[in-house]
């Protein structure tokens, strides 16, 4: 993928990254920021993190995945954290913000679960940086007609 990206690319992903700080992921390579945008205009962000009201495995002091023995990329719904896309996604839908045609920037490539999310929001375009190990989620991002950057890393 020899994309060129231009400097509002660079600027909302730089804020993902920033987002994704914020993280209260135990696992520091974990720390997952999302930035959605339309029209060069932030509608939400999000970071992966536990519901609202519940602790993190920061505050629980370990990681459940881990503990568990839990493979990248699979088992999902085994973990306390909320992904980034979900929670923008979800921030979106509380303030009654419409998507479609939208572009998500996030951190990491977003999982299987994450990019029917994205697609049923009416998002148009998806810019990662660090790939995920789920080439389901390539191939229905392909399938919805999706465009997909990768920013080099």
């Amino acid at each position: 993928m020899d994309k060129t990206f231009d400097k509002w690319d660079n600027r909302f992903m730089q804020l993902a990254e920033t987002v994704g700080s914020w993280s209260s992921c135990y696992q520091s390579n974990r720390q997952i920021g999302a930035v959605i945008v339309k029209q060069k205009r932030i509608m939400t962000t999000g970071y992966n993190g536990a519901p609202s009201g519940i602790n993190s495995c920061r505050d629980k002091g370990e990681c459940l995945r881990r503990k568990l023995n839990i493979p990248s990329g699979t088992r999902h719904e085994l973990c306390y954290a909320v992904h980034a896309e979900q929670n923008a996604i979800a921030q979106a839908a509380k303030m009654g913000i419409n998507l479609e045609g939208a572009t998500l920037y996030c951190t990491h490539q977003p999982c299987v679960i994450c990019t029917k999310i994205i697609i049923n929001a009416g998002i148009k375009r998806v810019v990662y940086k660090h790939g995920y190990p789920d080439e389901f989620s390539l191939e229905l991002l392909k399938e919805a007609q999706i465009q997909l950057d990768k920013m080099p890393e």
